[in-house]
Parts: C-alpha cells; sequence; structure tokens
C-alpha cells in the first residue's frame, strides 16, 4: 500500500521528505512532482527499482529514462558536455526540459540507451522535488508518469495514489501539477557540430533554446 504524504508546495515538510528518501533508499518507487507533470522516481543504482519503473510503464530498455538532477553541477558526472552543449542547458535549465546526450561511464548501461549510449538529463525547476533531491544527495532515476496504452501524463496525486498504490511506494501530494509532458531535445548532434534535434515539443518554450 502506497505511502502519501502531502507537503506545502512551497515549503515542504523535511521529515515527510525525509521518509520519502527512507523509501527511495530501500528500493521502493516513489511518484514525484515535476514542472510539467508527475513522474515516477527511483534510486539510480538498484537493479531491482529500475527494472519496477520499466514494468509500471510497461517499456523496454530501449526506452529512455531521465536522470533528474538538482543543478548542472551534477551533470558531468553523468553526461559528457562540451562548452556549446553547456551554455545551451545553462540558458535553459531549470525548466521543462529533457536533454540527450553521451552517457559517461558513471551510468549503469542497463539505464543508459543500449545502441546510442545515451541518458536523458534534466534539471526540473519545483521547490518540492529539489528539496527531495538535495536530502537524497543524488539524482535520481526517473520517467514521466503515462500509464500504460495511454499518451496523456498523469497530474493528479489521488488518482496515482488509486491507480497505482499496490506497485508504488509512495506518493509525493504537492498539488496537482501541468499536465504536459518535457520538451526533449537531442543534444549529442552538438558534439559533432551539428545543430540539436527537436525529439518532442512539450511545455519547454523553444525559444529558450534558439530553436
Amino acid at each position: 500500500m502506497a505511502q502519501f504524504f502531502e507537503v506545502h508546495p512551497d515549503n515542504p515538510q523535511q521529515r515527510l521528505l525525509k521518509q520519502a528518501v527512507a523509501l527511495l533508499a530501500r528500493g521502493e518507487i516513489v511518484a514525484v512532482p515535476t514542472d510539467s507533470s508527475y513522474a515516477l522516481a527511483c534510486h539510480l543504482d538498484d537493479k531491482d527499482a529500475v527494472d519496477q519503473l520499466r514494468r509500471i510503464r510497461q517499456v523496454d530498455d530501449k526506452h529512455h529514462l531521465t536522470l533528474i538532477c538538482r543543478d548542472l553541477s551534477e551533470l558531468s558526472n553523468y553526461a559528457r558536455v562540451d562548452n556549446k552543449q553547456y551554455r545551451l542547458l545553462k540558458a535553459a535549465t531549470p525548466g521543462p526540459y529533457t536533454f540527450l546526450l553521451e552517457a559517461t561511464k558513471e551510468v549503469p548501461r542497463r539505464v543508459s540507451h543500449p545502441q546510442r549510449k545515451t541518458i536523458g538529463l534534466r534539471v526540473p525547476d519545483h521547490r518540492v522535488l529539489l528539496e527531495l533531491l538535495t536530502l537524497h544527495g543524488e539524482p535520481l532515476l526517473a520517467t514521466t508518469l503515462i500509464p500504460p496504452g495511454e499518451t496523456e501524463a498523469m497530474n493528479d496525486p489521488t488518482q496515482i495514489r488509486e491507480r497505482f498504490e499496490k506497485q508504488i511506494g509512495a506518493v509525493i501530494d504537492a498539488g496537482a501539477c501541468p499536465s504536459e509532458p518535457t520538451t526533449v531535445v537531442d543534444l549529442t548532434p552538438m558534439g559533432a557540430g551539428g545543430e540539436p534535434l527537436l525529439v518532442r515539443q512539450g511545455r519547454g518554450p523553444l525559444a529558450a533554446l534558439g530553436l
């Protein structure tokens, strides 16, 4: 049965977030609010949790999972970023964007794309999630909470609990989120002198990226 943590969106209760961090450390999946929609998140280095994340979404290992980071200082540990890519990242973060980048060896093979060796990374603009990341002490692995067979991301924490309470450890209720996924941009072509490639138009405006 999933736990339900009701937190203030602007001043979240630390004791509740610490309980959520403890669940993540034990390998549980937690539904977290973001600046685009709710997402399912787990500990990066927990293989069983990653497998459960994929089972809930019913996606295979070719589906990009995303590393959610507190700030850009964490990105260099997990992705290869040159100066041009970094300038674009800095202009668009924090915000509702997911960037595909070449993964470093710090990223477990099971969570990067099996052929391309890429990983999705993002820095959200959401107070509760950023506080959770700070307490957790490292990035979380996440995927947009889109139920199997559907196309719309979920944004109502009560509905999430009712639907997934037997599959996840907790829901962090910080109120409704926007019901729109992130804008996804592939930055890997820039490493070979190319231009960023728009993969999905979402909530993040393209103007911030110069696209």
